[in-house]
């Protein structure tokens, strides 16, 4: 092996360094917007000699940072999940608690869900995502983390709570997670796959039919009910 390619092998297996700092946060946003900007243009091929340039540092810098592509492939996903979704899980766990419309707050949520999950640099990634995952793994699992599962959480407490109160019957709370999200969010998903989108119409009616569904399925009854 060359010294040229040992150099290049030994910047691509460096370990990221602990860098703190205003000066280092800011190189670390510059570096993730190039590299999420190049990921999506030429997918999982991107250079690092290029993501460095477009934000503006050494590519010494991307490897003291991030010590490797997949890294850095992880660090977007994360980002950008964390973006696009922040907004609409602290929402969802807001009204979850706040409310005692499970209905509304239900409805709420899918729609911040879809608006979130179906924007073009959201769905470039997903599918970027789909095409890397045989080899590297743990890109789906960053994806379920970061992704519309972290309202998991929010979702089952308001569900256990109604359970308790009976105003719900449901068995298995993670299959009704899952089940929600079938019936609002992931059709959305599987159009995308083929390059299709749905339309506004469409979408409202999933949700409202979706939610509806899903409530009469496991015996939802409104606080007012007798």
């Amino acid at each position: 092996m060359s010294a040229t390619s040992q150099s290049g092998a030994a910047s691509r297996a460096t370990s990221p360094r602990v860098l703190a700092g205003d000066r280092a946060a800011r190189k670390r946003q510059a570096i993730i917007q190039a590299a999420r900007s190049a990921f999506i243009r030429k997918g999982f091929d991107a250079g690092i000699d290029t993501i460095a340039a477009d934000a503006g540092v050494s590519k010494v810098t991307v490897y003291n940072h991030y010590g490797n592509k997949e890294t850095l492939f992880m660090a977007v996903i994360g980002d950008a999940l964390e973006e696009a979704l922040a907004d609409a899980i602290s929402g969802t766990a807001q009204r979850l608690q706040d409310s005692d419309d499970l209905r509304d707050a239900l409805k709420w949520t899918a729609r911040a869900w879809v608006d979130s999950m179906t924007r073009p640099d959201m769905l470039a990634l997903r599918h970027l995502v789909a095409t890397e995952v045989r080899r590297f793994p743990e890109l789906g699992a960053a994806w379920r983390q970061n992704g519309p599962d972290r309202a998991r959480p929010a979702l089952a407490a308001a569900f256990e709570r109604l359970i308790a109160a009976g105003r719900l019957i449901m068995p298995d709370v993670d299959t009704a997670v899952l089940q929600l999200y079938a019936l609002v969010l992931y059709p959305h998903l599987v159009h995308s796959a083929y390059g299709t989108a749905l339309d506004q119409h469409t979408t409202e009616r999933l949700i409202d039919s979706g939610v509806d569904m899903f409530l009469s399925f496991y015996a939802y009854r409104d606080a007012g009910d007798g």
